[in-house]
C-alpha cells in the first residue's frame, strides 16, 4: 500500500516528523514497497509492509535525529 499523499502517513510520521522528513518517508517506503515485492527478496519473515516501513524509518534517521526535547530536527 504505497502513500500517494503525505495525508495518508500513519501517525506516528505525520504527527512527529517535520514535512521535510515525512516526504524522505514517504519515498523511501514507496521505493522499498516496490523493490521487495516478493519474500524471497526479503530477510526472515517480515512482511513487505514491515520492512517498507523499516527501511523508511532509517531513511528518515540518516538525515534527521530526535532532540532532547523529543522533536524530529535535521542532523
Amino acid at each position: 500500500m504505497p502513500y500517494d499523499k503525505l495525508t495518508e502517513l500513519p501517525g506516528s510520521v505525520k504527527d512527529n516528523l517535520p514535512k521535510h522528513a515525512q516526504e524522505i518517508y514517504q519515498a523511501a517506503f514507496n521505493s522499498a514497497w516496490d523493490e521487495y515485492d516478493s519474500a524471497d527478496k526479503r530477510r526472515g519473515d517480515d512482511s513487505r509492509e514491515e520492512v517498507a516501513h523499516k527501511v523508511a524509518w532509517s531513511a528518515v534517521k540518516q538525515s534527521y535525529k530526535k532532540s532532547d526535547s523529543g522533536n524530529w530536527v535535521k542532523k
